[in-house]
């Protein structure tokens, strides 16, 4: 079966990287799968995040946990055994690990905070079902050099590029080092999960619907102390600010998605990602 043969009996609810007018097309799909039985959330903290698209769950783990994953982020930085891994990403000019990507598949400790239940059980609740790891990575940017990135949708990228059909997906992002509103924090608009944005071939978003989408939702920023966690919808429209302050912006993002929403073809790609990059091994996560 041809790839367009697999994306034609996949129908496209969501189509994207369009050339012509682009569109905002209401979401058909519940945020929440699931009620206050199936997990640590209760009523109240599922409503929220029904309604927002996001849940911040602050001091997830402790002092000692995120200074126990900085050691064993500089134990992978000086593997030399690693430094052709085609996972770790270093940067051109220092030398300096930037970012490791199917992270959980390098360090046992990290398999292991894929397992934890703070964090597996919030995925499968908010998910309604047994979910299994489609990326994960751990980014490490230094004060100074972050960029920032412009507003985006994960999900429009993992349904153009990797095939995920519906949007029943969630990340948790964990910092590992405080994460200030000056350093060009996260940046998330509450409610716009419930629409999907379509972009042209430039893979952006139109401006115009960023604005219209903020008039609409407002913007609110993802601070806190290193340890906090954001569980995000894969909707949620987000971007970052550049940070010129001194201090890092540094943190492990682990996505999931449910077992009953396995990827199929690209639909707006020639070919499928890496598989460090989205997973097709629909695996189970057990304890």
């Amino acid at each position: 079966m041809t790839a367009t043969e697999v994306r034609s009996e996949a129908h496209d609810r969501y189509p994207t990287r369009i050339t012509g007018e682009t569109h905002l097309l209401e979401r058909v799909e519940p945020t929440v799968w699931s009620d206050e039985a199936d997990g640590p959330m209760d009523a109240g903290d599922l409503a929220a995040h029904a309604a927002r698209g996001y849940s911040i769950v602050d001091g997830l783990l402790s002092p000692a946990e995120v200074q126990a994953y900085w050691s064993e982020l500089h134990r992978l930085y000086v593997d030399e055994g690693l430094r052709s891994d085609e996972r770790l990403a270093f940067d051109a000019e220092t030398g300096e690990l930037t970012s490791i990507f199917a992270v959980h598949e390098i360090s046992e400790l990290f398999t292991e905070l894929v397992r934890d239940p703070r964090v597996l059980d919030r995925a499968r609740q908010v998910l309604g079902s047994e979910v299994y790891v489609h990326q994960s990575k751990v980014t490490l940017v230094p004060g100074f050099t972050d960029p920032g990135y412009f507003w985006r949708s994960e999900f429009e990228r993992w349904h153009a590029e990797d095939g995920m059909a519906a949007p029943r997906a969630v990340s948790v992002s964990i910092t590992l080092a405080d994460a200030f509103a000056s350093g060009g924090a996260m940046m998330l608009m509450p409610g716009s999960h419930r629409t999907f944005v379509s972009c042209g071939p430039d893979k952006n978003p139109p401006r115009t619907d960023i604005t219209k989408l903020a008039a609409e939702h407002g913007i609110e920023q993802f601070t806190g102390q290193a340890g906090a966690a954001l569980l995000a919808d894969c909707n949620v429209l987000h971007g970052a600010g550049s940070n010129i302050t001194p201090y890092p912006r540094s943190s492990i993002w682990l996505a999931f998605n449910s077992v009953e929403n396995p990827l199929v073809e690209p639909f707006s790609a020639e070919a499928r990602r890496p598989e460090h990059l989205a997973s097709r091994q629909v695996d189970t996560i057990e304890y």
